[in-house]
């Protein structure tokens, strides 16, 4: 396999990206996640969905922003991750 076949697909920002947010199930999770992501895209409608896992010890959010370039997408991830609410950003 070349190395041009095990790069990873190269994104055309501006996109619409999807992300799956994982955290710590609480009352305002959506919330905070809501008010990291129209920090960095101001532009967001808000909408998002919310699912609790099996037990209820955790919750997905899925939410699709407007990426502008990969700086943006990783103060999402960072600001996300560093809160210690959440466990995963895919």
């Amino acid at each position: 396999m070349s190395t041009e076949e095990q790069k990873a697909p190269k994104i055309e920002f501006p996109c619409a990206y999807p992300l799956k947010i994982v955290g710590n199930a609480a009352p305002d999770l959506k919330a905070f996640v809501l008010q990291v992501i129209k920090k960095h895209d101001p532009s967001h409608d808000g909408s998002a969905t919310l699912r609790d896992s099996k037990n209820g010890n955790y919750q997905a959010i899925n939410v699709t922003i407007t990426a502008t370039g990969e700086d943006q997408l990783q103060a999402i991830f960072e600001e996300l991750k560093a809160s210690g609410r959440i466990q995963m950003v895919l």
